[in-house]
């Protein structure tokens, strides 16, 4: 299992480079739709929509996408973000908090469109920006997401939400939060991925954008884990051997990718 793992992610990541720094912004959006589609598949499963509505929602999703991407202001995607940002800062949590297992279609549905479709927009227009700050917001999620893991295992004793994922901790929080603190130091002194020349507030600015993507990056892991938890599923799906589903890869970039295009837009 370990050996396909590390096969399938080195594939992956092959590719990526690829596609985001060789290939023409066509084909990034181009190859985002193609995980848009396979994403709202799965979500379609876990949402117990039937077979034949699973492609009308697809092709809705797409849609979606396709009418937003042209646009590249605060007018036409601002909106669109800050509806992201409401469904994870507020939406969310109410639902966890409560742990609601929401048997709705429509709701369902709902639910993951608002996953999706900013989070295709926001690396289309990240890209556009520069494929630096592409690549400097999925290290954020990364570095968070392998600091926490290793933190957890090292100091955790707290754990941060029992009932939808045992092994986080609080501790494993604490060590993203540094991590990611580290790290965005480190962006803006060097100037690295051109981050420093987006945000020109500097650290006060900076510090704070990251501790908030990095909370919403663990919201939605747990926001996946506890979907999955009410499916009765362990994997989103079957397509990626030794990693499950997009979804299991995208998890915490649905809810990150969004706030940073919206940083981005306001700066």
């Amino acid at each position: 299992m370990l050996k396909t793992r590390l096969i399938t992610a080195f594939v992956l990541l092959a590719v990526f480079f690829v596609i985001l720094f060789l290939l023409p912004s066509w084909a990034w959006s181009v190859a985002l739709a193609l995980v848009v589609w396979s994403g709202a598949g799965e979500w379609a499963r876990l949402a117990g929509l039937p077979a034949s509505l699973a492609w009308i929602y697809r092709a809705g999703v797409l849609l979606g996408g396709c009418v937003l991407l042209p646009q590249f202001s605060l007018a036409a995607s601002g909106p669109l973000f800050l509806l992201s940002l409401a469904l994870w800062v507020i939406g969310v949590p109410w639902w966890l908090g409560r742990a609601r297992h929401v048997q709705s279609p429509f709701i369902m549905a709902i639910t993951g469109w608002l996953l999706l479709v900013p989070t295709w927009v926001a690396l289309v227009e990240l890209r556009e920006a520069g494929q630096g700050l592409v690549l400097a917001t999925l290290g954020l999620v990364w570095i968070a997401d392998s600091s926490a893991y290793f933190a957890g295992r090292a100091f955790g004793k707290h754990k941060l939400a029992p009932s939808i994922s045992p092994g986080k901790t609080w501790e494993g929080v604490a060590g993203a939060m540094l991590a990611v603190s580290i790290y965005m130091i480190i962006l803006m002194q060097t100037g690295a991925f051109g981050v420093a020349a987006h945000i020109k507030q500097g650290l006060a600015v900076a510090l704070p954008l990251a501790w908030g993507l990095t909370a919403l990056g663990i919201v939605g892991d747990l926001f996946e884990s506890w979907i999955k938890r009410c499916a009765g599923v362990k994997d989103s799906g079957t397509l990626l051997p030794g990693h499950g589903g997009v979804l299991d890869r995208i998890d915490a970039l649905t809810a990150v990718m969004p706030l940073a295009a919206l940083a981005l837009l306001l700066s």
